[in-house]
């Protein structure tokens, strides 16, 4: 039987704890532990885990791991294996082990994480898809959660710009949450990997995301939050990126909305404002630095006339189409028209509420 799975099955056994775990490994490998008797297993960590231990069907659950990690293409990494993240391996009490979808490679070590709000403003997501894609484009390995806002505009800004991205799930690698990005799992499983340190079948509890929040800190050199409320499990992350010795950065959002007060108080206590990505990648060592890959300039095309008017009165922030239609003076059939051509070419974003930005 192969050892690692091994490893996945003394997690699964009840009563064993991130920290029991480890204090087991101290005397045994999980191999030999499940052959140890269990009155020397009763010495170190009590009868009751003993018990566990000597009554888990450990054959049974291997199997069921091992064909649901198969059905869904997974691989299994553990702290032993050559391939185990050595940032993640760094921090204290690592997750014993990994599944994996899709790949982690070398290049990964060069990661920033980019977590925030789940119910983000449109300038949340906008800001996070940018610092995203501008990161990715630089051959940064993007880190998040795969959560709803923020965290999702992070993944499919890397994935527009070509780059690696890597979600961190706090449920199994087949119980993918939240079900609207399914369809996004493909894409990210291409350009990166999906991964976690719970076993197949388990489900997205809310006990599990405070230990993804530290993986996701953990993989990255630094942690950029990006729309956060005063209690938000993004700030967990950055809390822990702050323990691991890691660089925290803080985007500023608007002072009067209550999503952007975490960030905002990040900024207070010294985390680092983040206005683009050279902000991001300023903080870093000049090692890191010099692993960035370069990125030619592309030219905007030229856009005169009624669609350079509409152009100039477009910015990030989202502004109606009445003021448009004010602020042009041209009737407001052709302004639609236009909005629908700028979008055609990719230099206007249509926002709900007939809202524009430029894109």
């Amino acid at each position: 039987m192969d050892e690692g799975w091994d490893w996945v099955a003394l997690a699964m056994v009840p009563g064993i704890g991130l920290a029991r775990y480890y204090a087991l490994l101290e005397a045994w490998s999980p191999t030999e532990l499940f052959g140890v008797s269990r009155r020397d297993l009763a010495a170190r960590v009590g009868g009751g885990v003993a018990r566990a231990v000597a009554g888990f069907d450990r054959a049974r659950a291997i199997a069921r791991q091992r064909r649901e990690a198969e059905r869904v293409g997974a691989a299994l990494l553990t702290l032993r294996d050559a391939g185990y993240p050595s940032a993640l391996r760094a921090i204290p009490l690592p997750p014993p082990f990994l599944f994996v979808r899709g790949a982690l490679t070398a290049e990964d070590a060069l990661a920033i994480a980019i977590v925030g709000s789940r119910r983000p403003s449109p300038y949340g997501v906008r800001t996070a898809t940018r610092l995203a894609a501008d990161l990715a484009a630089r051959g940064v390995t993007v880190v998040s959660g795969f959560a709803r806002g923020i965290d999702t505009a992070a993944h499919r800004g890397a994935l527009e710009a070509a780059g690696r991205t890597v979600a961190v799930l706090g449920s199994g690698v087949d119980a993918v949450y939240p079900p609207e990005n399914r369809r996004l799992i493909e894409a990210v499983t291409r350009q990166g990997a999906i991964v976690s340190e719970f076993p197949m079948g388990t489900p997205p509890l809310s006990e599990h995301f405070p230990r993804r929040n530290r993986v996701i800190a953990g993989l990255a050199l630094g942690t950029a939050v990006v729309e956060a409320a005063e209690r938000s499990g993004a700030l967990i992350t950055a809390g822990c990126a702050g323990e691991f010795g890691r660089e925290v950065f803080a985007v500023p959002g608007n002072v009067t909305s209550p999503v952007s007060d975490g960030t905002n108080r990040l900024i207070q206590d010294g985390a680092k404002l983040v206005r683009g990505w050279e902000d991001v990648v300023g903080e870093l060592p000049e090692v890191w630095r010099r692993a960035l890959r370069p990125v030619a300039a592309v030219a905007r095309p030229a856009v005169g006339g009624a669609e350079g008017t509409l152009l100039d009165l477009l910015s990030d922030e989202p502004v109606p189409i009445d003021a448009l239609i004010r602020g042009s003076g041209l009737p407001t059939g052709q302004v639609a028209a236009l909005l629908v051509t700028l979008e055609l070419k990719g230099l206007v974003r249509q926002l709900p509420g007939q809202r524009y930005t430029q894109a």
